[in-house]
């Protein structure tokens, strides 16, 4: 490192005055994806609830073929786990929309306690 580079360990404060700065940006530390904010718009949306839906059909398609080659029960199986995996890809995409992101669970995620860690710091 060189001397005039400042410490890693020093990197938070940084970015803590930094976001200080900036209008409106005030103690806010996560971004609006992983804080539960409002969701992607656009192309980017449109990507991943596409993507969402085929992986579900995908999956469930991949696991009922397998079943039925498995257990020679064609096409029982696939047809079973096509019905799942759509379900799945529709459970995703309303996840999506209603901006639960990847959160455990049917609520929006909470917003990180910071009244602890001003107590603590």
């Amino acid at each position: 490192m060189a001397a005039d580079t400042p410490p890693p360990e020093d990197l938070d404060a940084r970015l803590q005055r930094a976001l200080a700065r900036q209008p409106g940006m005030a103690g806010r530390t996560q971004d609006r994806a992983s804080a539960g904010g409002s969701p992607p718009t656009g192309w980017g949306f449109g990507l991943r609830v596409g993507a969402d839906l085929i992986a579900g059909l995908l999956v469930g398609l991949g696991i009922g073929y397998g079943l039925d080659f498995w257990l020679g029960t064609k096409p029982w199986m696939m047809v079973l786990f096509l019905i799942l995996g759509m379900a799945a890809g529709l459970m995703n995409v309303y996840r999506t929309i209603a901006g639960m992101g990847y959160a455990v669970g049917y609520r929006r995620p909470e917003a990180p306690d910071t009244s602890r860690q001003e107590k603590d710091g």
